[in-house]
């Protein structure tokens, strides 16, 4: 189960609401695109995603449960959030792209995938790429 909120919900975007969106959009996964699904304001969104800071963990301790953990298969999926007005944003810098074929300004997303041998699949850790670490194995370390 996924770790209670830090204090009462002051925002109009609710752990429900943003759980069911992230499994319910096929595509565009943002928090404006949020906010027009489900008719509130986009900075609604913001300010809930800014107070609780979710982990891979998090994602890890809910997904566990759903899953049949023996003698299935990780896979790694990276993928790049286009970012191409940011000047200043952290994480922003320059990746492949298979979508554009070519180097982009982005963030790296790097999800992990757990595939049971039922066929259900989840994700079960997420990490973004820094390059000022240097180094992509620390952002895979098993949770704790």
């Amino acid at each position: 189960m996924l770790r209670n909120i830090s204090r009462p919900p002051t925002a109009r975007c609710t752990l429900p609401m943003y759980i069911s969106f992230l499994l319910g959009e096929p595509k565009q996964i943002s928090c404006c695109r949020l906010g027009e699904v489900m008719a509130i304001s986009h900075d609604s969104v913001t300010r809930f995603l800014q107070r609780e800071h979710y982990d891979g963990k998090d994602l890890f301790n809910e997904s566990l449960p759903l899953l049949n953990a023996v003698g299935g298969t990780l896979s790694v999926d990276d993928s790049v959030l286009d970012k191409p007005y940011s000047q200043y944003l952290a994480f922003v810098g320059y990746f492949w792209s298979g979508k554009h074929h070519g180097t982009v300004k982005g963030i790296n997303l790097i999800t992990l995938y757990y595939t049971d041998v039922h066929g259900q699949h989840l994700p079960v850790n997420f990490r973004v790429y820094d390059k000022s670490e240097g180094n992509l194995r620390t952002y895979f370390a098993p949770p704790e």
